[in-house]
């Protein structure tokens, strides 16, 4: 079967077109070759004598060449092309494997280190990647219909119940207050979900400009200053007091204050959050420390994902989009984001690239 499909494949036509060009060289240096000592016999010895016999002997000795090359060419044809043919077979059998099972399938290697071993690899490295983001994807849609679900199921209930109800003027405004928050945590939801991919596509880059880091820094503690003393949390910040970075001040202002609020929210009642603002190099840094629980090392490639809780029954308040937008916001910047383990607490620190001029 291998055989059939390596004859009819446009490679061997091809090696065939390459040998029969070769072919014509080595034919006409043969026949140059040929012509050129029958011309030089007789010039040596003239005419006299039998030259025939010498001639068949030539002409034999040349035809044998010639099937020889013709044998051993069409031979390594065969053989290069069954070889490149078996390996395109491979890769066509999984991609066929993976259109009718999944995506567990992948092409197998041979060891060869060669290009096809190469390109499996890169094909194979691929389909991980893919696969991987369609685990995200069903994660996501998950996800979504859980978060949505509560809050419809419970504008839902209201609606029904106020719909067999008798009209209470008082009743109906809380209803309809009720209504209304939840109607705005979903929009909320696909705001920020619109936000993160407008973000992601880069397509607030023209609102960069120099701005100073510290000073952003210093209005989101202001914000949240009131929100960390009503649960008894000392919010400060330190660092040197001019940090120049280059980028979005509204989008900056936004990642700073998500991390301050999860700090908050997460970090131990009566604890301590520290904003950390630092000239670093060329560059430029931020961190925000607390003190709670932290973040398990198992889960810290994760928290970034669009709508990934560490709270697995998702009941609390929050969507988890939080960081998704911090980790969109310092890819725009080209920041390095990472999390260090205070043990006990957490610190989530921005690494800027030097300035643009």
């Amino acid at each position: 079967m291998l055989l059939v499909k390596t004859l009819r494949s446009s490679t061997f036509r091809l090696a065939l077109i390459a040998i029969a060009a070769f072919g014509l060289i080595v034919a006409a240096i043969m026949a140059y070759v040929y012509v050129g000592t029958l011309a030089y016999v007789r010039s040596r010895v003239g005419d006299v004598g039998d030259h025939e016999g010498f001639t068949a002997m030539i002409e034999l000795a040349m035809i044998a060449v010639a099937v020889l090359l013709a044998v051993l060419a069409s031979l390594a044809a065969v053989l290069v092309t069954r070889r490149t043919v078996g390996r395109i077979e491979e890769i066509n059998a999984t991609s066929r494997a993976i259109m009718l099972a999944g995506l567990d399938q992948r092409i197998p290697l041979r060891g060869s280190h060669d290009e096809w071993d190469r390109v499996a690899e890169n094909l194979n490295q691929m389909l991980d990647r893919i696969e991987t983001l369609m685990g995200e994807v069903k994660q996501v849609s998950d996800n979504v219909a859980h978060d949505l679900r509560t809050p419809l199921t419970r504008m839902r209930g209201r609606l029904e119940k106020a719909y067999h109800a008798q009209r209470n003027g008082e009743s109906d405004a809380a209803l309809i207050g009720d209504t209304i928050a939840d109607l705005d945590s979903v929009l909320g939801m696909f705001a920020s979900i619109t936000r993160i991919s407008e973000i992601e596509t880069r397509a607030r880059r023209s609102a960069f400009r120099a701005l100073d880091l510290a000073e952003i820094a210093g209005e989101v503690v202001e914000l949240y200053d009131a929100a960390a003393e009503q649960i008894a949390t000392r919010l400060s910040l330190s660092g040197d007091r001019e940090v120049p970075v280059t980028g979005d001040r509204d989008l900056l202002f936004d990642a700073i204050a998500n991390l301050v609020d999860n700090a908050i929210k997460h970090g131990r009642a009566g604890g301590q959050v520290t904003v950390t603002c630092r000239n670093a190099g060329d560059g430029a840094m931020i961190a925000i420390t607390d003190d709670g629980p932290g973040i398990p090392a198992g889960q810290r490639d994760h928290v970034f994902k669009r709508f990934y809780r560490l709270e697995q029954s998702r009941y609390t308040p929050g969507n988890g989009l939080g960081l998704s937008l911090v980790a969109a916001v310092a890819r725009l910047h080209g920041a390095e984001i990472t999390l260090h383990d205070d043990a006990p607490g957490l610190t989530v620190q921005l690494s800027f690239p030097p300035c643009l001029p």
